[in-house]
């Protein structure tokens, strides 16, 4: 089997799912290939659209984009804006395809899939396809989409999607693929942290004392300064906060200036790190991003979901919350109090540990893997 995995550089999410199935085929000494969707038009072309969307996630812009997106799937119409735009890399993404002899093509954003479509129905493209979802909806515009196969992250948003137009009879509730050989295994606490104390210059920490981390993503979204504040408010002097800023060396600056004397407070960039960091806390805050709210239950560590990007990350809070798995607020007071009764409160934090433990779904990425050997197995069976 030679696979092709189609991602897309607007936001980490989909190429993180991406290397994770990625990586699960080399594991297993398949052959495959990543390819950024929008580089088949060019890599001018993918950097644009990629600083558009960082642009649009710092204003309201991606939000009023989203509903006006939902408005506009509703309407069922032929041919969305969004398909006619991805029409016009077909051609090369359908050279690519038959070139290099792929056996299957997984893509994990919706421009891809809204190409591949066009080429189904043209009658070109004779290989599987799969499309994998990154957060726990059905995003505008999935419906006239046209697949073989769509991986959804939990049984309980079929009928969602079944509502919104898909076919029952190819959704695979197998979660979202994140790296597992990395988040589902821990080391141990103490262990964790003295490697953190190396990786920020930190002293040995007490024992008794509590760590939490700060994550806004690869692009570092949301106001961490207000709920740093509000965190050292209720913190002891010997309780730590890591705050991971990701891309947006603006926001690191900014920290740094306002609590980089504080011995309490370290800001990190982007880093590889995420796992450890999560072993070596007690409580994380994210925003709602897919990816690494499923990371987090993966790790099965207590989340609190911060400000989210208007969109489809509120459906994710949402999700999460109402199954227990999470706690949601906009409000950084609310957010560090909460943090605290998840430090000391034991069946309070456990009874959101075994939610996670509940409603993840594991081996996602060995389960693709098997699901598209079946799918190439059975077209070379018809053959």
């Amino acid at each position: 089997m030679k696979a092709l995995i189609l991602s897309c550089n607007t936001g980490e999410g989909h190429n993180s799912s991406a290397k994770a199935i990625l990586n699960e085929l080399q594991v297993q000494g398949y052959e495959c290939e990543m390819r950024d969707t929008l580089s088949l038009v060019s890599e001018t072309t993918s950097k644009n659209v990629s600083a558009i969307y960082v642009y649009s996630t710092k204003s309201s812009l991606f939000g009023k984009a989203y509903k006006l997106g939902e408005k506009i799937s509703d309407i069922n119409l032929t041919s969305s804006p969004i398909n006619l735009a991805n029409r016009v890399y077909t051609k090369p993404l359908l050279k690519l395809i038959q070139d290099n002899g792929f056996d299957i093509v997984v893509c994990t954003h919706l421009f891809p899939a809204e190409a591949l479509t066009h080429l189904k129905s043209k009658g070109v493209l004779d290989v599987p396809t799969m499309f994998v979802m990154t957060d726990y909806t059905c995003i505008p515009f999935l419906p006239e989409t046209n697949l073989d196969k769509y991986i959804i992250p939990h049984e309980h948003l079929i009928e969602e999607y079944v509502e919104k137009g898909l076919d029952r009879n190819k959704l695979y509730p197998l979660g979202i693929p994140v790296r597992e050989d990395l988040f589902a295994k821990r080391i141990p606490r103490e262990e964790a942290r003295k490697q953190v104390e190396e990786l920020t210059g930190w002293d040995s920490s007490d024992e008794g004392s509590r760590w939490f981390l700060i994550m806004g993503g690869s692009m570092g979204h949301g106001n961490m300064h207000t709920l740093i504040e509000e965190l050292l408010k209720d913190c002891a002097p010997q309780d730590r906060i890591i705050c991971v800023c990701g891309r947006n060396e603006e926001q690191k600056q900014q920290l740094d200036a306002e609590f980089g004397n504080n011995y309490c407070v370290k800001s990190l960039g982007y880093t590889d790190k995420v796992s450890l960091l999560m072993d070596a806390s007690d409580v994380l805050f994210s925003k709602p991003g897919g990816i690494t709210s499923t990371e987090a239950i993966v790790k099965n560590i207590p989340l609190i979901h911060s400000e989210p990007i208007k969109g489809v990350e509120d459906q994710n809070a949402l999700f999460f919350h109402y199954h227990g798995m999470s706690y949601r607020s906009l409000d950084p007071v609310y957010q560090s109090k909460v943090a605290m009764r998840l430090c000391d409160d034991k069946e309070y934090r456990q009874r959101m540990l075994d939610a996670q433990k509940l409603n993840r779904c594991p081996d996602t990425c060995k389960r693709i893997v098997e699901l598209m050997k079946e799918m190439v197995n059975e077209k070379m069976q018809a053959e």
